[in-house]
C-alpha cells in the first residue's frame, strides 16, 4: 500500500506521520524513528528537486523495513554527496548510506524509485551514476582548491533550497518560479559532474585539475543560475531567506567556476583559478583546506576559531606570547583575548562578516592590545583570515603578530669563484627513465641528504646548488629554484644541470620578471599554490612566462614537473624538474616530488628565519658598538666578535670616552646570559655607566659603587662583572682601575714581559651586598699595550682558567711590538676561532708625540 504526497513544504511532515502509523507496534520503535527520518530526508530531496508528485510506500517484512519514495523526474538523476555529516545540505543521501542495511535506486519509463531496508540482512550497494543523456562537451577546470569547491557547492545548495522553500510563501522578489527551477537543476547537475570528475582524481590533493562533461545547451541555464545566485544573495543580506551570504573566497570560487563552463562551452581555452586576479584579501591560506596541525605546526602565534567564534585550535607561540594553557583557550571565544572594551567592536565585525560576506575584518592586519593572562595588554596585529573544512564549513585562522619593527634584511653578496662541490660523495648519475625509479628506501635517503645539505650549508645558494647536485645525479636532468620575494618580485636562486657541456647555470640565474595576473603559465600557477603540475611546458606570452619558455628552450627539455615550495601555507618559490624522456611522471613520482618541495620549503624557510634573526641582531650589536675618540699620545682600538652558538649577541661590551678633566676612560663588562635580554640589560649598564663616570669624575672604585647602586634601584638588577679603568697623565702615563668580579687587565711592555694587574679586584654587580672595592694604580710606560678582555676570549670547557690565562701572556707577548689593530686582530683570529662565547676586547697603548686615529670596530662578526 502506498500514498502520494505533492511537492509541497509540508510533504516531509505528512510522510513522517504516515510512515509511523504503518509502522508503530510493527517493528522495533528504533527502526520506526530511523524509516521516519529517512523517509522524511527523502520526501524533502523530492519535493526541491524532482517537483513531481510523490509517492512513498513502507512495510514490516522479516523483522526489518522497506521503503520506498518514487517520483516522476526519471530525468533527474540522484547527485550523492561526499559523507560530511555537518554540511548544510546534502545529508539525505548520507544518512541513507549511513543507516540502512540495503539501498538504491530503480529508473523506469514513468520515473524513478529510491529504496531501503532497516533490520535485514546487510549486503554492498551502491547508487546507480547520473545518466548522461544528450550531447555533451568537455570542460576541464584547472587547479581547483578542492575544499573551497567543496563549500562554494554546499552554499549554492543552500541559498537555492531556502529559496525554494521561502517560494511556498511568495516568492523573493524578481526570481520567477521557472528561472529558480531551472537554476535547481543546473545546480545538481554540475554537482554530479564534479563529484564524479573527483573520484577520478587524487583523493589527497589539495589543488585538482578537473575534467567534466556538460550538456552542450546548458549555457543559458548556467546564466540563469548565476543572476538566480547573485538575486539570493541579495536577499541572505537582508535576512530575507535564513542562510547567510558566502564569504569573498567563496563568491570568487563560484563567479570563476560558472564563467570556465559558459566560456569553454563557447569556445574558449582554460584558464586555471591560480592565475585569475582575486580580492586582494586572498592569500595562499584560501587554496589550502582547514588542517590543525598546520596551526599547531606553525612558528607564529596562531588561532584557529570556527563561525561561532570558538577557538578550535591553538599553538605553543600563543602560550608564550599571552600566557595562556592550551587547555585554557580551547574551547572560549576568542573575545577571551580581547581588552573588554574591544570586545564589542570585534564582535560587531564578526557578525557582519557572518551576515553580510563582507570582508571588514578579513586580510587586514589590524593593530589592538591582546589580553595576557595576568591581565596585562600585549600589543600585536591581529590577522584573520578564513579557510574552508573538507565539510564545507569555514574556520577563520587569527595570526597575532607582535608589534615590534624589525629591520629589512640587507642584501646578501655572494663571493666570486666557483661553487665548491659538495663534501659528501654523490652516487653515480643514473639516466632518467620513463618513471624516477628510485626505491624506497632510496627515496627516503635523497630526501635525508636534501635535508642535511640545506641545513649544513653556509648560506641558502649553497644549500641550494648541492640540493641541485644532489637530484640531477639520481632523477632529473636539470633542476631550478626560483625565490618569491616582497611585492610579487622573483629571483631564480639555482639552476643545476648533470652535463657540463651546456651553458653555465649562471646564464640562466638571476632576477625574473615581477609576478602579475597577466602570467597565466605553469610558473605562476605553481606560484600561487598548484602543483605538482606535469603540464610544465611552457605557455602564456608575458614577460614572466616568456623568460620560464627560454629556459625550457635552452635546456632541450622534454617534460618536467613543477611544484610550489610551500612551508606552513605560505608559498616561498617554485621547484623545477626537468628530464628528456618523453614520459610523464607517475602518480607516485608526483608524490615524491611533492615530499622533496616541502623539504626543501622547510629548509629555505629555517635558513630565512635564522638569517633575518642574525641580521636583527647584528643591527642590535653594530647600534651598541661605541665609536672611539681620537686621543693625543695614545692609541686605542677594540673588537666584538658575537656567540657561533647564540643569536648573534650577549652582555659583553666595551667603552671608551674622554672625561671633562682630560682622563681617558676605559671599560670592559659582562652581563650574565647569552640572549637578547642579557643585551638589553648590558644596554642600560652601559648607559649608566656612561652617566655615572662623567657626572662624578670620581676613582674607578667609587663610580662602580654608583653603577652598583644604580642597578639595584632604577633597572631590573643584574649581576655582571666589569673593570673601570682611567688612564690619566699625557706622558708619563698612569693606569687607574678597580674591577667589579672581572678577569684583571693585562700589561704588556714593549719588550714582550707581560703581567695581569689583579690589584684593583672587588665583588661583582648585582649581588645586592655593599662592600668597597679597592682602586689599583700602575704606571704606564710609553708603547705598553693595555687589554680589557672578556671571559669568552681565553675560556675553554675542561681548561684550568691559570693555563688559559697562561696562553693569552704568550700571545700578547708575541704581538707585543705588532700595530695596535693587528694587535687585536691577531688575538681573535688566535684565540677565538675555537671560542663558542662572546667576546669583547679593548686595548690601549702610549705613544708619545704620535698621535694615531684609533681602529674603528669592525662591522662584521667572525
Amino acid at each position: 500500500m502506498s500514498r502520494p504526497f505533492p511537492p509541497r513544504p509540508e510533504s516531509p511532515a505528512l510522510a513522517r506521520t504516515y510512515v509511523r502509523d504503518r509502522l508503530r507496534g510493527a517493528v522495533a520503535p528504533d527502526l520506526v524513528d530511523t524509516a521516519v527520518l529517512l523517509v522524511s530526508e527523502l520526501v524533502t530531496n523530492a519535493v526541491l528537486h524532482a517537483r513531481t508528485e510523490i509517492e512513498v510506500s513502507v512495510r514490516a517484512a522479516g523483522g526489518g523495513v522497506r521503503a520506498q519514495v518514487a517520483d516522476r523526474a526519471r530525468c533527474r538523476g540522484l547527485v550523492p554527496r561526499h559523507r560530511h555529516p555537518y554540511t548544510d545540505t546534502g545529508r539525505g543521501l548520507y544518512l541513507v548510506e549511513l543507516l540502512a542495511s540495503r539501498h538504491g535506486v530503480d529508473t523506469g519509463e514513468h520515473g524513478k524509485t529510491v529504496w531501503f531496508e532497516l533490520g535485514l540482512p546487510a549486503a554492498p550497494s551502491e547508487w546507480e551514476p547520473v545518466p548522461l543523456r544528450g550531447a555533451h562537451r568537455a570542460v576541464t577546470l584547472v587547479d581547483v582548491p578542492w575544499a573551497l569547491c567543496v563549500a562554494a557547492q554546499g552554499h549554492r545548495s543552500a541559498v537555492l533550497r531556502e529559496l525554494l522553500l521561502a517560494s511556498a510563501t511568495g516568492m523573493p522578489p524578481g526570481i520567477r518560479p521557472d528561472d529558480l527551477h531551472i537554476a535547481h537543476d543546473v545546480n545538481n547537475m554540475i554537482g554530479a559532474r564534479l563529484l564524479a570528475a573527483a573520484r577520478d582524481s587524487p583523493s589527497d590533493a589539495d589543488i585538482r585539475t578537473l575534467p567534466l562533461s556538460v550538456p552542450a545547451d546548458a549555457a543559458p541555464g548556467i546564466v540563469t543560475l548565476r543572476r538566480v545566485l547573485d538575486l539570493a544573495e541579495e536577499a541572505a543580506r537582508g535576512e530575507h531567506i535564513l542562510s547567510r551570504p558566502s564569504l569573498p573566497q567563496t563568491t570568487a570560487m563560484q563567479d570563476w567556476m560558472l564563467d570556465e563552463i559558459i566560456g569553454q562551452l563557447g569556445g574558449g581555452q582554460p584558464i586555471a583559478w591560480t592565475v585569475v586576479p582575486r580580492d586582494p584579501t586572498a592569500s595562499p591560506l584560501d587554496l589550502m583546506p582547514w588542517d590543525a596541525d598546520q596551526v599547531r605546526g606553525s612558528r607564529l602565534p596562531t588561532i584557529a576559531v570556527d563561525d561561532a567564534n570558538l577557538i578550535i585550535a591553538v599553538n605553543e607561540p600563543v602560550t608564550d606570547l599571552l600566557g595562556w594553557s592550551l587547555d585554557d583557550l580551547v574551547g572560549q571565544r576568542l573575545t577571551v583575548l580581547i581588552p573588554e572594551h574591544l570586545r564589542g567592536r570585534h564582535v560587531a565585525a564578526f557578525t557582519s562578516l557572518l551576515l553580510t560576506g563582507r570582508p571588514r575584518i578579513l586580510g587586514r592586519a589590524v593593530p589592538l592590545p591582546a589580553l595576557h593572562s595576568d591581565g596585562r595588554l600585549i600589543p600585536i596585529r591581529l590577522l584573520i583570515q578564513s579557510q574552508e573544512m573538507d565539510d564545507g564549513r569555514t574556520v577563520f585562522v587569527a595570526q597575532l603578530f607582535p608589534r615590534t619593527a624589525a629591520p629589512e634584511p640587507s642584501e646578501r653578496t655572494e663571493s666570486p669563484g666557483e661553487e665548491r662541490e659538495p663534501e659528501s660523495p654523490l652516487p653515480e648519475r643514473r639516466a632518467p627513465g620513463p618513471n624516477i625509479g628510485l626505491s624506497p628506501l632510496e627515496r627516503l635517503a635523497l630526501l635525508t641528504d636534501c635535508e642535511r645539505a640545506l641545513s649544513s650549508a653556509p648560506d641558502l645558494t649553497q644549500g641550494l646548488r648541492q640540493v641541485g647536485w644532489m637530484l640531477t645525479r639520481r632523477l632529473a636532468d636539470w633542476c631550478s629554484v626560483v625565490l618569491l620575494g616582497e611585492h610579487g618580485s622573483l629571483e631564480r636562486r639555482i639552476v643545476v644541470h648533470h652535463d657540463p657541456d651546456r651553458p653555465p647555470p649562471a646564464a640562466f640565474e638571476g632576477p625574473l620578471p615581477r609576478l602579475t595576473h597577466a602570467a597565466r603559465g605553469p610558473l605562476a600557477r605553481a606560484l600561487r599554490g598548484a602543483g605538482p603540475l606535469t603540464d610544465a611546458t611552457p605557455q602564456g606570452d608575458g614577460p614572466l612566462d616568456a623568460r620560464y619558455a627560454e629556459l625550457f628552450e635552452a635546456l632541450g627539455t622534454d617534460n618536467a614537473v613543477i611544484a610550489p615550495l610551500r612551508a606552513h601555507r605560505d608559498v616561498l618559490g617554485i621547484f623545477t624538474l626537468g628530464r628528456t624522456t618523453p614520459e610523464p611522471p607517475t602518480r607516485g613520482d608526483l608524490a615524491f616530488v611533492q615530499d622533496l618541495a616541502r623539504g626543501i620549503a622547510i629548509g629555505i624557510e629555517n635558513t630565512r628565519l635564522y638569517d633575518q634573526a642574525r641580521t636583527i641582531a647584528e643591527r642590535l650589536q653594530q647600534s651598541l658598538l661605541p665609536t672611539l675618540p681620537t686621543i693625543a699620545n695614545l692609541q686605542v682600538a677594540a673588537r666584538y666578535a658575537p656567540s657561533t652558538v647564540t643569536a648573534q649577541v650577549g652582555g659583553d661590551w666595551y667603552d671608551g670616552f674622554c672625561l671633562p678633566n682630560g682622563d681617558f676612560a676605559l671599560v670592559i663588562g659582562d652581563v650574565s646570559g647569552h640572549d637578547i635580554d642579557a643585551t638589553a640589560a648590558m644596554s642600560r649598564l652601559s648607559s649608566m655607566m656612561r652617566g655615572v663616570a662623567v657626572v662624578c669624575q670620581e676613582p674607578p672604585s667609587e663610580v662602580l659603587h654608583h653603577l652598583d647602586t644604580a642597578n639595584r634601584l632604577l633597572t631590573e638588577e643584574v649581576t655582571a662583572t666589569c673593570v673601570y679603568a682611567l688612564v690619566k697623565g699625557s706622558g708619563p702615563w698612569e693606569l687607574v682601575h678597580s674591577s667589579a668580579g672581572h678577569l684583571p687587565p693585562l700589561l704588556t711592555l714593549p719588550d714582550g714581559d707581560t703581567r695581569y694587574l689583579d690589584d684593583g679586584a672587588g665583588l661583582m654587580l648585582g649581588t645586592g651586598v655593599d662592600l668597597t672595592r679597592p682602586t689599583a694604580r700602575t704606571p704606564l710606560p710609553a708603547h705598553s699595550t693595555v687589554l680589557l678582555y672578556t671571559d669568552g676570549l681565553i675560556e675553554r670547557r675542561d681548561e684550568p682558567i691559570a693555563d688559559s690565562m697562561e696562553r693569552l701572556r704568550v700571545q700578547t707577548a708575541a704581538l707585543a711590538r705588532a700595530p695596535l689593530g693587528v694587535f687585536c686582530d691577531e688575538l681573535l683570529i688566535r684565540l677565538g676561532a675555537d671560542g663558542t662565547d662572546d667576546i669583547a676586547l679593548i686595548a690601549l697603548r702610549p705613544t708619545p708625540g704620535n698621535p694615531v686615529t684609533p681602529s674603528p670596530p669592525p662591522r662584521t662578526a667572525r
